[in-house]
C-alpha cells in the first residue's frame, strides 16, 4: 500500500467498504502528490496541511524467516502540530493512531489532541504500537506516558512491543498481541 501505517490502515478500511480519512502532514513534492493521488484512488479522504519539504520514505528489508528491518526517513510527517488540526477531521466512530505518531515531537502532541477531538465526538481509539526499536530509542517510559494519555480502547502490538511497554498489565480494554507465525493472542480486561 501507499503511505505509512496510518495510510495503510485507512486504505484497508476503505477497501472493506467504510469511510476512511487519513490525517497527516505531507510534503508538496512529487512523492507527496503521488501518495495523495493513490490514496484518493483507493477512496481515502486525505486531510492535513501540505508544506514545503520531503515526503517520508520507508525501505523494508525482509529476511528469509519473515523478520523485517526498516530504514526510515519520516520527512515532514513528524512536524504535524496540534494547532494544525481541524475538529471536523475527527468526526468518526474510530480513530486509529499509529504508535509512530507517539514517538516524536511535535506530532505526539498533535496525536493526543486528535484523540481528545475524536473522543469528544464519542469515537473509540485504537493504537498500533508500531516498532519496538523506535520505542527503545524514544524511551519506553516516555512512550508509555503518551500511550496512557491516549487511553486507547484497543492496542495492537507484537510481542517485543508488548513487553517493552509493560504489557503484563492492561494497556487497553482489548489488546491484540501479534505473535508472527503463531497467530495472535486476544487479551481483554476480563482475561485472555
Amino acid at each position: 500500500a501507499t503511505g505509512g501505517q496510518a495510510a495503510n490502515v485507512a486504505s484497508w478500511v476503505a477497501e472493506l467498504g467504510a469511510d476512511a480519512r487519513c490525517v497527516a502532514k505531507r510534503a508538496d513534492d512529487a512523492a507527496g502528490s503521488l501518495v495523495a493521488t493513490l490514496l484518493s484512488g483507493r477512496g481515502v479522504e486525505l486531510a492535513g496541511p501540505s508544506v514545503d519539504g520531503t515526503t517520508g520514505t520507508v525501505v523494508a528489508l525482509v529476511a528469509p524467516d519473515g523478520e523485517r528491518t526498516m530504514a526510515t526517513d519520516r520527512g515532514v510527517s513528524t512536524e504535524l502540530r496540534d494547532d494544525e488540526l481541524e475538529p471536523a477531521w475527527f468526526e468518526c466512530s474510530w480513530l486509529h493512531v499509529s504508535g509512530y505518531a507517539l514517538l516524536a515531537e511535535p506530532i505526539a502532541e498533535a496525536a493526543l489532541a486528535a484523540v481528545r477531538l475524536a473522543r469528544a465526538r464519542d469515537a473509540r481509539v485504537a493504537v498500533d504500537l508500531s516498532s519496538w526499536s523506535a520505542i527503545r530509542a524514544y524511551g519506553p517510559e516516555r512512550f508509555r506516558a503518551n500511550l496512557d494519555a491516549a487511553a486507547p480502547d484497543v492496542v495492537f502490538a507484537n510481542e517485543p512491543e508488548w513487553e517493552m511497554v509493560g504489557g503484563a498489565y492492561a494497556l487497553a480494554d482489548t489488546a491484540v498481541v501479534k505473535r508472527g507465525a503463531r497467530g495472535v493472542e486476544l487479551r481483554t480486561a476480563d482475561g485472555v
